[in-house]
């Protein structure tokens, strides 16, 4: 008598969710895990005055320490972990780390700070880590056209520029569908 776990065998595969302070990671992971997500939210103190820049956020009362994990079975025989950087410039010392054994990485941005998705994304092009940059929608932010986007940020015309609103699970799917089909094109250039 067969088991049918034996037929198939589980591959897991990492995901790096990363981009600048309060774009939306931990929401991000929050909205397509299928467990409690594990996160090392910590309350801002007086301690970040100054130093994180809450322009924008001003219902920001949390703030990512060192990661954030979820998971999300595919089909029986895929799991993908989300691990989500934290923000800060004082935290990236854990990017390393985290994005390890990374197949791909997700960029998200906030047009309201554009300027805060550079690092992050120069971050993967030096490691040749396929990426895409999602542009989080956020209430009472300008929409621009992705096309712009791409233009202000600078990425090459193969790496993707998506829409996502962080907060609805239907949208982080198709986010991360969409860097699954980078990853497939990356490597089936190689």
């Amino acid at each position: 008598m067969s088991r049918p776990f034996e037929a198939q065998s589980l591959s897991s595969v990492k995901i790096v969710i990363s981009g600048g302070f309060g774009v939306g990671k931990t929401t991000f992971i929050g909205s397509i895990s299928e467990i409690e997500p594990l996160d090392t939210e910590a309350a801002m103190t007086e301690v970040s005055v100054g130093v994180d820049d809450t322009t924008n956020l001003p219902d920001k009362l949390t703030t990512t320490v060192a990661l954030d994990f979820g998971r999300i079975t595919l089909d029986p025989t895929l799991v993908l972990y989300l691990f989500g950087t934290p923000g800060q410039d004082r935290f990236t010392f854990l990017w390393d780390d985290l994005s390890e054994g990374a197949l791909g990485a997700i960029v998200i941005a906030d047009t309201r700070r554009i300027e805060d998705c550079f690092p992050t994304i120069e971050y993967f092009e030096q490691r040749s880590t396929p990426f895409l940059l999602a542009v989080n929608r956020f209430d009472g932010a300008d929409m621009f056209d992705l096309g712009e986007v791409r233009e202000a940020v600078g990425v090459d015309e193969e790496v993707p520029v998506v829409a996502c609103d962080a907060r609805e699970r239907n949208s982080v799917k198709s986010t991360l569908l969409a860097l699954i089909d980078r990853v497939l094109v990356t490597h089936s250039a190689s």
